[in-house]
């Protein structure tokens, strides 16, 4: 069996996220990646001799996320679309190794908190990369359903958030207060 999908290790499942276990989170992640005979190469090329700098910041980034430390600052879009190369399969393989990590570390409520942005943040990565007419994947569509499944309307829910009607196009309906960029 190829070791790349062999499924994470077993390890304690924590209930909450912190920054220590979200930090051997990430570090135990991209040890699979740098094994993954797929996406390896690819994370190599991108960031050979760089991995001391890249890792503390995926911490960061997935700490801002998950524990809303408003710390990370980039651009996801921006980073990834020089990337030369990138393919479907390599969103999917990320997303495989990414959640079985995931999973395989966290109880259920508190993996959801990892796997909900990384779908949504795969797919809006894909759109963009790929064209708006990229259809995502039926099986990250199922993934994100399974995980966050949207919630559906009930009468009382669109009568609690019925917005006063206003044509196309007019400005939001209620009035904005504040000092505005003229008001010295």
């Amino acid at each position: 069996m190829n070791p790349s999908f062999e499924p994470a290790a077993a390890v304690a499942r924590h209930s909450e996220p912190t920054e220590a276990n979200i930090r051997e989170l990430v570090y135990a992640f991209y040890d699979r990646v740098r094994a993954d005979a797929l996406l390896g190469p690819v994370f190599e090329q991108t960031i050979a001799g760089r991995w001391d700098e890249h890792l503390p910041k995926m911490c960061t980034f997935w700490g801002s996320l998950v524990l809303g430390s408003k710390q990370y600052r980039g651009n996801v879009q921006q980073t990834h679309q020089p990337l030369p190369g990138i393919e479907p399969r390599h969103f999917s393989r990320w997303l495989y190794l990414f959640l079985d990590t995931v999973e395989a570390r966290y109880e259920p409520a508190a993996a959801v908190r990892f796997m909900e942005p990384a779908l949504r943040i795969a797919q809006s990565l894909q759109l963009s990369r790929f064209g708006w007419d990229y259809v995502i994947p039926d099986e990250q569509k199922a993934l994100l359903e399974r995980v966050a499944p949207r919630r559906r309307k009930s009468d009382a829910d669109e009568e609690a958030h019925d917005l006063p009607s206003r044509p196309r196009g007019e400005p939001f309906p209620a009035k904005i207060i504040g000092r505005g960029s003229d008001d010295a």
